[in-house]
């Protein structure tokens, strides 16, 4: 058979080619992880960002072991850190996104309350007073201007 013997790439062949290029791929993703770990780190000078960086690069998997061995153990508590304080900032925008009640939907759910009889009047008029006060400092928008940029004054 002329076609079988014109192959010359045996089966081991071809898997030791993917084993390389998986080790390659996990290489990859090791040096960008530890570099986003070295400038992550605030427990780090510039300078010792700086000396990882080089010896990561000059020394290569070398590097990358020394880096998980010394630092290794804390990756994990800085990459978890990190994600709580993206969590609490996101959470925040959305809450002020979203804006709070208002004033007329708090003084339905207080007389919702006082209807059921949860709160009493007298804690239903300092509520509403408390409201009320909360809401005069924030100028009412003029439902004739809704949808229209506000004129400027000159």
């Amino acid at each position: 058979m002329p076609l079988a013997d014109s192959y010359s790439y045996p089966v081991l062949g071809a898997f030791w080619t993917i084993f390389e290029l998986f080790l390659f791929v996990v290489w990859i993703w090791l040096l960008f992880w530890i570099f986003a770990d070295i400038f992550r780190s605030r427990d780090m000078s510039g300078w010792a960002k700086a000396g990882w960086t080089i010896f990561v690069l000059v020394i290569p998997v070398v590097g990358i072991l020394c880096y998980l061995i010394v630092r290794g153990g804390s990756m994990h508590e800085r990459a978890v850190r990190d994600a709580q304080q993206q969590d609490d900032a996101a959470r925040a925008y959305i809450r002020d996104a979203a804006g709070r009640e208002s004033p007329a939907e708090q003084l339905t759910k207080l007389a919702a309350l006082r209807d059921q009889g949860v709160i009493s009047s007298a804690e239903f008029d300092r509520e509403k007073a408390k409201v009320l006060a909360g809401s005069s400092d924030k100028p009412v928008p003029d439902p004739r201007s809704a949808g229209r940029a506000p004129a400027a004054s000159s």
